[in-house]
């Protein structure tokens, strides 16, 4: 994150959920003393009442730019999306990995533009949102470092194509991991059976965006099916025991049906937090309800102190510390 006082923040750009600033003991306690704020030593894990963006309404708050060298951010996508509008957001707002693949329309000073939602940034309150640089600079002047904003999350936005599927590095049939893309709003569920007449097991969600099934899945190949967070549900087939490699299925999560055939390709990235695979897929779907999509307004700044060498934002601290929800 660049604050346009200081340069960039000292936080690295990949792993944002482990980007979070200490201070050591003594500092903390004198500069608690001397300030009389509580100061909460945080890891990036969502708050309790954590939820992504509400479709349909409108944020007020402010932007700030950070670039992650092309890396998919702590939702542990392979790459940075190719036109580079992505966004991380506070923990209030991450909500543990729930807004992952979702969408956000901004408006600041210059327009707007659309970012995807790809990573977490551990030091923003809510109405904070850390933009990529060129987002920031479609909407805003870089110079400034800080400009107000509005965002609103984006209903059914444009798919560039159908559902894409990674099996985790080291999964097996004994322990299921599985990062869903493509999917244009965020999901609510992921539900994976073995061949086509399996019970369905109920994946869960973890903070940097894998879907799990501890005890496993089978050995493949699985029918994975998909819920949205606006009801579009969809069943893709052929999903193959092949970690590491994204599989591309034939369907879309809305919109209509999707691309020739499934194909599946290694990914040199690898994930953020834990190892597993990633498959191969063909796929079918279920229900696909309708679309609609929005845009954004504007929001405030917040610039960072520099105190015993230790990086402070001073607008953010407390409201961090409490996640930015309402007491």
């Amino acid at each position: 994150m660049t604050d346009g006082t200081n340069g960039p923040a000292a936080r690295t750009a990949v792993q944002r959920s482990h980007r979070s600033r200490w201070l050591a003991g003594g500092a903390v306690a004198a500069l608690a003393t001397v300030l009389g704020l509580t100061l909460v030593l945080r890891t990036g894990a969502a708050p309790a009442c954590a939820a992504p963006p509400a479709a349909g309404s409108t944020q007020q708050g402010k932007a700030t730019f950070y670039d992650s060298k092309g890396e998919g951010g702590n939702c542990s996508y392979p790459a940075a999306p190719a036109d580079r509008l992505y966004v991380a957001l506070g923990p209030s707002e991450y909500a543990a990995g729930a807004a992952c693949g979702g969408y956000l329309d901004v408006t600041g000073p210059k327009g707007s533009v659309r970012v995807m939602i790809m990573d977490q940034c551990p030091e923003c309150a809510a109405g904070h949102i850390d933009l990529s640089k060129e987002a920031f600079a479609r909407i805003g002047d870089p110079v400034q470092g800080i400009i107000k904003v509005s965002y609103r999350l984006a209903v059914d936005p444009p798919l560039s194509g159908p559902l894409t599927f990674r099996i985790k590095e080291g999964a097996s049939q004994y322990w299921f991991a599985v990062l869903v893309a493509g999917h244009g709003n965020p999901l609510s569920a992921v539900e994976v059976r073995q061949g086509s007449s399996g019970a369905w097991r109920t994946a869960s969600r973890e903070s940097y965006n894998y879907w799990l099934i501890d005890s496993g899945a089978g050995p493949g190949p699985y029918q994975v099916r998909v819920t949205d967070t606006r009801g579009h549900r969809v069943t893709a087939t052929g999903i193959r025991m092949a970690p590491g490699q994204v599989q591309r299925s034939t369907v879309r999560m809305y919109g209509g049906t999707a691309a020739p055939a499934a194909s599946s390709r290694p990914s040199s990235a690898s994930p953020k937090p834990t190892a597993s695979p990633k498959p191969t897929a063909s796929a079918t779907v279920t229900p696909t309800p309708t679309a609609a999509t929005t845009t954004a307004a504007a929001s405030t700044p917040s610039p960072t102190a520099l105190l015993d060498g230790v990086a402070l934002a001073e607008t953010d601290s407390l409201a961090a510390s409490s996640g930015g929800c309402d007491t």
